[in-house]
């Protein structure tokens, strides 16, 4: 019998210690370590699912001498699930999903094994529910097919074992918190659990290229529950995301080794399943009657796709002593920064006002693009003067008062002239070069005043 000992195991790093500490040696989080129970004799670990090292002989290479194998990405049959991946499945990758409970990744993943399923064979693991279950659900969503290969198991070696005799060329683990390893005696989604079981995954689809997508669950916060190291052995990492009340889900990837990060999936939920959204831009634009003030329409830009935001504020007077910021879908600091600027370059003082920003749909921006937009509405709001509602605005704004150049200037202003805008107020830097043909009248800035002037 091996000897099972104790061992204190941090779960943001997943580093080890042999008794409790206060602050994790590694990384230096506090409270972070949690007790576990591990064998101290472990399987060896051989054979051609060793590692990267089994794959090529163990013998170095030059980067020349590698074999490159022309595999084409595999379509999944929606084209949001296609463009957040890059292109299409990888053979060999492993992608990790996570978002809150019942947002819908089970669903999303059993649609998108029912298309997959027409031209790869796949197989579907499920540790949180039953084959009667699954069946009900994929009966409900209508699926095009219910003859998906599913597997109700948690164990990662029958599970291995059900693999090497069925060859799939995509797998789905539904979740990795409920998988456990023999070699381990510790609970299913400790920390030592999780990194075995996902290591032992991320081999199984190195050396057999195999796409494995395991789901994960998540924290209070919104994080991938587990330790960090989780995120790190993956090839991709993606996040389902939702505004709260709203029907939409987004699925944005944060790490991809096989294309652009912070690419963005829109899908609709229904009664039958989750729908893609063909014209994202639709979604986060207010339809107004009329022009009203306070309303700035930007072209934001998520990874390799431009999309048609509207940045809204609201400036009022404020009844206390210290005015309040408030600030939806943009960073509330950044918030405060321009608020001064507008006020030291622009003669404009918000001092007593309160200021409120929202971006329509949850949607959040990230990039300083929406600097200037931001600028406009608030002064829009506070002047009680519309813009004109065929009128976009896009721009970086420095604390000098300088108006910079945002990445991809000519390609914004073409997704806003196929939405029927006629006017663009963008840098001086992103004016589009002699010779292009768009069909939008633009307004080249170099400074805030100048922006300001023109309305």
């Amino acid at each position: 019998m091996a000897k099972a000992k104790t061992q204190y195991v941090c779960s943001e790093c997943g580093a080890s210690s042999p008794k409790w500490v206060g602050q994790c040696p590694d990384c230096g989080a506090w409270n972070s370590l949690s007790e576990t129970t591990a064998m101290s004799i472990r399987p060896a670990r051989g054979g051609g699912m060793s590692g990267t090292a089994g794959l090529t002989g163990n013998r170095v290479l030059r980067l020349d001498e590698v074999q490159l194998q022309d595999e084409p990405r595999a379509a999944t049959g929606m084209t949001e699930i296609d463009r957040v991946l890059g292109g299409g499945i990888v053979p060999g990758a492993v992608v990790l999903i996570g978002g809150d409970p019942g947002i819908g990744k089970s669903t999303l993943l059993l649609q998108m094994l029912a298309q997959v399923q027409n031209h790869l064979p796949t197989l579907y693991v499920t540790g949180e529910e039953s084959l009667s279950q699954v069946h009900l659900r994929a009966r409900r969503l209508g699926l095009p097919r219910l003859d998906l290969p599913v597997l109700a198991e948690t164990g990662v070696e029958p599970i291995l074992a059900q693999l090497e005799a069925l060859k799939p060329g995509l797998v789905v683990i539904d979740s990795i918190q409920t998988l456990y390893t023999d070699s381990l005696d510790s609970a299913p989604g400790s920390v030592s659990q999780l990194r075995e079981c996902a290591a032992q995954l991320v081999r199984y689809a190195k050396s057999r290229q195999v796409a494995v997508m395991l789901v994960g669950h998540v924290t209070k916060e919104g994080a991938i529950a587990g330790p960090r190291v989780l995120e790190h052995m993956v090839d991709t990492v993606l996040y389902f995301e939702q505004d709260p009340g709203s029907r939409f889900r987004l699925i944005r990837a944060v790490k991809n080794r096989f294309g652009a990060v912070n690419e963005l999936g829109v899908f609709a939920m229904t009664d039958a399943g989750l729908k893609e959204v063909s014209n994202p831009s639709a979604l986060f634009l207010s339809r107004h009657g009329a022009p009203v003030p306070g309303s700035v329409v930007t072209v934001t830009r998520q990874g390799s796709r431009p999309l048609l935001v509207e940045v809204q504020a609201l400036v009022d007077q404020s009844l206390i002593g210290n005015p309040r910021r408030v600030s939806l879908g943009l960073e509330g600091n950044r918030l405060n920064m321009l608020i001064a600027v507008l006020h030291r370059h622009g003669g404009i003082s918000l001092a007593d006002q309160d200021v409120f920003v929202n971006v329509v749909g949850g949607m959040r921006i990230q990039e300083t693009a929406a600097d200037l937009p931001l600028l406009l509405a608030a002064l829009s709001s506070l002047r009680n003067r519309p813009l004109p509602e065929d009128c976009i605005a896009f721009g970086e704004v420095g604390l000098a008062g300088e108006v910079r150049p945002v990445a991809a200037g000519e390609e914004r202003l073409i997704e806003a002239a196929k939405h029927g805008f006629k006017r663009a107020i963008v840098p001086e830097a992103n004016k589009p070069r002699r010779g292009a043909k768009l069909d939008i009248e633009v307004h080249a800035v170099s400074r805030l005043q100048e922006a300001l002037d023109l309305f």
